[in-house]
């Protein structure tokens, strides 16, 4: 193995277990207190320093959120999306949330077929989002944005059907887009994961591409100009890590690499004009005795988050 930076290894008595981490690259974990704008204990001081408090999200009472996307110009007006999924009480849809990312207020919420729905992803004309296991595959499910965007404006909580059939990947249990690729990845609770890259057709077809690593207990990507971010967490007595790799990287044992802890249950993240946004599943109506309950998207400039 080669080396990875070392932040900090520093443990304080306000941490919980970190038993999340991928042990051969180190995370930086010294921290105080509590959280300066989250409730619960400071997951570190690298952390609290890139990230704030961003919009809350809506329907925490009724769902569980997962997977999250930036949509550019979403309504041809020039106004910008954040789409959040999440799943719902048994025998219920899933969901798709829209947030305006200016004024955090709650565009509006579709209904799809039920799933974990753990990613999404914009590329092209398409919202991909994970669909059930087939299985030991996982599946993807492509909507077309103008179709979303319909019943998006739409009041109440209308049901969207899926194009087409759904597609067999290895995995799905993140998404992430980059321009005209999107990237599919698989939570591994203990060890790596893999992540497939995906050329985004026209037709809102997928030709697979590439093959990459990726750390242990992966929920979340976001893509940026120099960099891939993992957002990993794992048990809701655990705080999470953010893992800064180098863009393209198929391996993240390289020098390069950083790492340090965020709050419990992190999830989603993604991009939008330079500001990194990062979702949390502790906000659910499940998980009220999480280390960190956070019923916000967290959010920082992608140049701080990237370069602790």
């Amino acid at each position: 193995m080669s080396g990875a930076l070392l932040l900090s290894t520093a443990a304080t008595s306000t941490a919980a277990a970190d038993g999340v981490a991928d042990e051969s690259i180190k995370c930086a974990s010294a921290a105080s207190g509590d959280g300066p704008f989250y409730p619960g204990p400071s997951a570190s001081d690298v952390y609290d320093k890139a990230f704030g408090k961003g919009p809350a999200v809506p329907g925490l009472d009724k769902s569980t959120p997962q997977g999250l996307a930036a949509w550019k110009n979403w309504d041809g007006a020039g106004h910008d999306l954040l789409l959040v999924t999440s799943y719902g009480k048994s025998g219920e849809h899933a969901r798709i949330i829209g947030i305006d990312p200016g004024t955090g207020k709650h565009v509006g919420t579709v209904a799809i077929a039920a799933s974990h729905v753990g990613g999404i992803a914009v590329s092209k004309g398409w919202a991909f989002v994970q669909g059930r296991n087939s299985g030991s595959e996982h599946t993807i499910r492509k909507y077309e944005l103008s179709d979303l965007r319909v019943a998006m404006k739409k009041s109440g909580t209308p049901y969207l059907k899926q194009v087409g059939k759904a597609r067999k990947v290895p995995a799905a249990s993140f998404l992430a887009a980059d321009g005209g690729t999107v990237y599919a990845g698989k939570f591994n609770a203990s060890g790596r994961g893999t992540m497939q890259s995906y050329a985004v057709g026209a037709d809102g077809s997928l030709t697979k591409q590439k093959t990459y690593e990726v750390p242990k207990k992966a929920q979340g990507l976001m893509v940026t100009k120099d960099h891939f971010v993992f957002s990993t967490s794992h048990g809701r007595d655990n705080r999470s890590n953010l893992y800064v790799v180098d863009k393209g990287a198929t391996d993240i044992d390289r020098p390069s690499t950083k790492c340090y802890r965020a709050p419990s249950m992190v999830e989603g993240i993604t991009q939008l004009d330079g500001q990194a946004y990062l979702l949390f599943e502790s906000g659910s109506y499940k998980y009220s005795d999480a280390l960190n309950v956070i019923k916000n998207l967290h959010e920082g400039k992608v140049s701080a988050v990237t370069n602790p």
